[in-house]
């Protein structure tokens, strides 16, 4: 009785959760944009791929997501690390969405679609790497 006592409690001066804008993160935005569309996607997908390719996508978006919120947080040295994590998770996710459009799970429209979001993720990525990595060593820039 105690806990659920306390967890009323808890909800009480919790804030409700943010409107889906991540401030002024627009990478996590844009990636929480793609992932929502995953989402509408993976529903379609056939049965035999929704539990094996699908969710496996479904976890790099997830890891991607929590790569670039981790480093969010993080003073400029240690946000590098979690950076070419959410890089080479991105990169993984790209290649996976491909194989789903080789194998008619995704079809062109669709994989389009969710290409060009993780297009521009691309390159809101290496803009922040680069920019982290001019600060962090100066004579990388």
């Amino acid at each position: 009785m105690s806990i659920l006592f306390n967890f009323v409690n808890f909800v009480q001066y919790v804030h409700p959760p943010p409107n889906g804008n991540f401030g002024n993160l627009p990478i996590l935005n844009k990636t929480s944009d793609a992932y929502k569309l995953w989402q509408t996607y993976v529903r379609h997908f056939p049965k035999d791929l929704r539990y094996t390719l699908g969710q496996k996508i479904d976890l790099l978006f997830i890891d991607i997501i929590e790569s670039l919120f981790a480093a969010s947080y993080l003073i400029r040295e240690q946000k590098l690390p979690h950076l070419h994590r959410a890089t080479l998770k991105l990169d993984l996710l790209k290649f996976f969405l491909q194989l789903s459009w080789e194998c008619k799970a995704l079809d062109s429209k669709k994989f389009s679609a969710i290409s060009e979001l993780t297009v521009e993720v691309g390159k809101m990525l290496g803009g922040w790497q680069k920019q982290v990595n001019a600060k962090v060593n100066p004579a990388y820039h």
